[in-house]
């Protein structure tokens, strides 16, 4: 793992911190889940030197977004389609809030 100050791993999102039996845990499912969500290529847990699977909390939030689904009945590689769909749309939606806000703003700054 890298490098960072204490500080800065307990704040940063993407740092590795659980361990797959911790992280099925604080998600009520199991390990296998999980397991099941990296094959789908939803989250790609990265690897201790020890080659075991190390979660980030925002590959947590992914996971609790699939069961939720899957709770629902939806199958596996269906909700993980979503997630990404979901996810696709909501970059597209900030691209294009920016760009509206660029062209105001050179609106703006050309007197109109």
């Amino acid at each position: 793992m890298a490098d960072y100050p204490l500080s800065d791993r307990l704040d940063d999102d993407d740092y590795p911190a659980y361990t797959m039996g911790r992280a099925a845990e604080m998600l009520g499912t199991t390990p296998g889940f999980l397991r099941a969500l990296g094959e789908a290529r939803l989250i790609t847990p990265l690897r201790s030197e020890g080659g075991h699977r190390r979660y980030s909390r925002y590959q947590l939030r992914i996971a609790a977004r699939a069961r939720e689904l899957v709770d629902k009945g939806t199958p596996i590689e269906a909700a993980c389609r979503i997630i990404i769909l979901e996810d696709q749309l909501e970059e597209a939606q900030r691209i294009n809030a920016e760009y509206r806000r660029a062209a105001q703003e050179g609106s703006d700054d050309s007197g109109n």
